[in-house]
C-alpha cells in the first residue's frame, strides 16, 4: 500500500488528511460538504478510490459508511483496501466486508481512539480486525497518523465491538465525573480543590485530565460531539439487547436529553450542564 485516500473530513478525517498529505502518500480526500480547498481534493469518493491504494472512509454511522461504499464499490476490485474507520456495529461491519470482498478488494475494520487534539498529535490509537498480512500491508500508513495500532482479532466484527465498549466506558466515566464535580460544588467545594484531590485519587485518569479544563470553564466546543457519541451507545444498545446492561442505557438518555436540547454538536462534556 503506496498511497491513501480519505472520505469524510471531519474533526478526525480532516487532520488525517492533512498529516497524510504532509508525508506524500494521500491521494485524494472528499467530503459530502465540499471542502475544496483540502490537500489532493477530489470531486467525488469514486475519484478517490481510483486514486488511492487503500480508501480510509471516516463518516458518522453505518448508513453513511453504506452510502459511500454504495458508490465506490464500482471502482474496487484485486489490490485495493477499504480502511473502515468509523465507529460501528458488528453487524454493520460483516455486512460491509462481505461488500468489500465481493468486487475482489480487502476489507479492514480500523475503529480508533483519541479526539482532535490525539489526532494533531498523531497519537490516535487504532483497533485492527483484519488478517495479519494485511494488517501488515497498511500499517506504514496508518503509522502515519497514529501512536498505536492496537491487534484485536482477524474479524473485523470484533474491533467494531470493542470500540463500542471502549465508548461506553468513556459516557460513564464521563457522567461520573459530571456528577461527582456538582456534588463537590453544591458542598461548597471549590474546583480547584475538586481537582487536585482527584489526581491524587485511584480514580484518576488521562481522560479526566483531558476534559478538566472544560468542566471548569464550561467550554464545549467539540473534541468528541454529543451526537457521536448519543450514536454509538443507541449501536452499543442495539447490539447488546436494549435494557440489558444498565449504564449503557442511563448514560444514552443523558445523551439523548443533550441531544434535545440543542447541544448535538457539542463536546459531550456539555453533559455537565443537565445537572
Amino acid at each position: 500500500m503506496k498511497t491513501i485516500g480519505v472520505i469524510g473530513l471531519g474533526i478526525i478525517g480532516g487532520t488525517w488528511a492533512k498529516h497524510y498529505a504532509a508525508a506524500g502518500v494521500l491521494a485524494g480526500c472528499w467530503n459530502r460538504t465540499p471542502q475544496p480547498a483540502a490537500p489532493q481534493w477530489k470531486d467525488s469518493p469514486e475519484a478517490v478510490a481510483a486514486a488511492a491504494d487503500a480508501v480510509q472512509i471516516v463518516v458518522a454511522d453505518p448508513p453513511a459508511v453504506q452510502g459511500v461504499l454504495d458508490r465506490i464499490l464500482p471502482r474496487l476490485g484485486p489490490g485495493k483496501v477499504v480502511i473502515q474507520s468509523s465507529t460501528i456495529d458488528p453487524a454493520s461491519s460483516d455486512r460491509f466486508r462481505e461488500q468489500v470482498e465481493a468486487r475482489g478488494a480487502r476489507y479492514l475494520e480500523a475503529p480508533f481512539t483519541g479526539s482532535k487534539p490525539a489526532a494533531e498529535q498523531r497519537k490516535t490509537v487504532y483497533y485492527l480486525g483484519g488478517p495479519p498480512d494485511l494488517i501488515a500491508a497498511v500499517e506504514p500508513l496508518l503509522k502515519l497518523v497514529s501512536e498505536l495500532r492496537v491487534v484485536i482479532a482477524p474479524e473485523p466484527r470484533k474491533a467494531a465491538a470493542l470500540k463500542l465498549a471502549m465508548n461506553l466506558n468513556l459516557a460513564v466515566l464521563l457522567e461520573g465525573l459530571c456528577e461527582a464535580l456538582i456534588f463537590a460544588r453544591r458542598a461548597g467545594v471549590g474546583d480547584d480543590t475538586f481537582f487536585a484531590a482527584l489526581a491524587g485519587n485511584a480514580g484518576y485518569s488521562p481522560f479526566a485530565k483531558l476534559k478538566e479544563p472544560k468542566l471548569r470553564t464550561g467550554d464545549f466546543a467539540p473534541q468528541f460531539s454529543v451526537k457521536h457519541m448519543h450514536k454509538d451507545m443507541r449501536l452499543a444498545s442495539a447490539t447488546a439487547g436494549a435494557g440489558r446492561l444498565p449504564l449503557l442505557e442511563a448514560v444514552r438518555e443523558r445523551l439523548k436529553l443533550a441531544e434535545d436540547r440543542g447541544s448535538a454538536d457539542a463536546d459531550f462534556s456539555v453533559l455537565l450542564q443537565l445537572l
